[in-house]
């Protein structure tokens, strides 16, 4: 094994590493501190709270109850991102990026229901008029550290993707 390829995806590791140990430590203190679906921290009246709450479901508590056979979409997903990185061109700094960001928020998600049955969230905004299907009574869906990872760093990698070329059949078979 060439010592390129380990240092390679370095940036990569950092960054869910990062996201990964900030999200856990964010829960932990949470999970201690706050009861569930009673306690909240007011930070910006009306606005931004901090609470407590246990999410058995994927965003927006989509497929509720099925935490198993998300545990194991998380799972595959790792997979793939492995098994497809040369394909995502993950070498290019920016996309190890965005995919630590994605890679640390799967892997908080998945400890979260392995360990509590449920992902803890906790950050909880209120806006003053709603969207309907996406801020109903202008309430947003309470999230995590892991989720902002999971979607900056899809967001990102998807902006990025239209302004990078293609890769060549060379660069994928490498």
């Amino acid at each position: 094994m060439e010592t390129g390829k380990i240092s390679a995806y370095k940036r990569l590791y950092i960054v869910a590493a990062l996201v990964f140990g900030l999200d856990q430590v964010t829960k932990w203190w949470i999970f201690n501190n706050l009861t569930m679906n009673r306690d909240r921290i007011t930070v910006i009246e009306d606005f931004f709270y901090i609470v407590h709450v246990g999410n058995e479901g994927a965003a927006w508590g989509m497929f509720s109850g099925h935490g198993s056979a998300l545990t194991l979409f998380a799972a595959i997903a790792l997979v793939a991102i492995y098994y497809f990185r040369h394909t995502l061109q993950l070498k290019l700094l920016p996309i190890q990026l965005f995919f630590g960001l994605m890679i640390g928020g799967i892997i908080g998600n998945a400890i979260d229901r392995m360990v509590h049955g449920h992902v803890v969230d906790f950050l909880d905004f209120h806006f003053p008029f709603e969207i309907p299907l996406i801020l109903p009574n202008g309430h947003y869906p309470t999230f995590n550290v892991a989720d902002c990872g999971i979607v900056i760093g899809v967001f990102c990698y998807i902006g990025y993707s239209f302004m990078l070329p293609p890769p060549s059949i060379a660069e994928e078979t490498a």
